[in-house]
């Protein structure tokens, strides 16, 4: 069981690093408190290995992948429409407000419809074959959730040095180029469709902060500094004859 435990954990910590599932916790830790998220990455490593276990092990059978990937992309799609409009919402004078009620929800089923069918539940799934049950959950459930709390860790320094407005946009963006990309590619199959979709936007997003940060800096006066949220604020130098 050691042996299954430890050769999991570091194959699926592996795998995890640069994978979508970082990306997705790394963008909930960019407006959520770190420790609800990974309570929910938690909760939800341990449910995707639980299954993954399951199939390989008891089993043997595969998951339906494009049934699966359409549910993740249209909820992807949610996840983006519903951080825009929370951002839209938001001011400067609710600097710490209080977590949304279904984000535990939020995290934990994003999460697991981004797992089913991955890179890391097929390994798992290799690994439970061959090796110890038990120890292979446990392994694999752990893993996951080191690798991920380096993107909440990483979240955390962007949300320090990122204005808020910013972050809501940008974690919308991600949502949304995840949805497209699990839309086109994975759930109809359009490969080629899929790239350049999700190419095409990430790249008009990108053109679009640049446009907005420029005119921004055209439209500060000279003697003011912009603030956290974006606000143009007077800067309270004397004035000089």
């Amino acid at each position: 069981m050691l042996a299954a435990t430890m050769i999991s954990l570091g194959v699926v910590f592996v795998a995890e690093l640069g994978d979508k599932s970082q990306l997705i916790t790394m963008t909930y830790a960019l407006r959520h408190r770190w420790w609800v998220v990974l309570t929910g990455v938690g909760i939800a490593a341990f449910l995707v290995h639980g299954i993954s276990v399951t199939i390989g092990h008891f089993l043997g059978m595969a998951l339906p992948e494009r049934p699966i990937a359409f549910a993740a992309a249209i909820a992807f799609l949610a996840f983006a429409v519903w951080t825009w409009r929370e951002g839209g919402d938001s001011d400067e004078e609710t600097k710490t407000v209080a977590e949304p009620r279904f984000i535990l929800f939020a995290v934990i089923s994003s999460f697991v419809l981004a797992e089913l069918g991955d890179k890391t539940m097929l390994a798992t799934v290799a690994l439970a074959s061959d090796n110890n049950w038990a120890g292979v959950w446990l392994g694999a459930t752990i893993g996951m959730v080191l690798a991920d709390g380096v993107a909440i860790l990483a979240g955390r320094l962007l949300h320090r040095r990122l204005p808020e407005r910013f972050l809501h946009v940008m974690a919308s963006v991600l949502f949304l180029l995840f949805g497209l990309w699990m839309l086109f590619y994975s759930a109809l199959g359009w490969h080629t469709a899929g790239i350049v979709i999700t190419g095409g936007v990430a790249a008009a997003a990108c053109i679009a902060g640049i446009v907005t940060a420029i005119r921004r800096r055209r439209r500060a006066p000279l003697g003011t500094a912009a603030g956290r949220d974006g606000r143009i604020e007077p800067d309270n130098a004397p004035e000089t004859a």
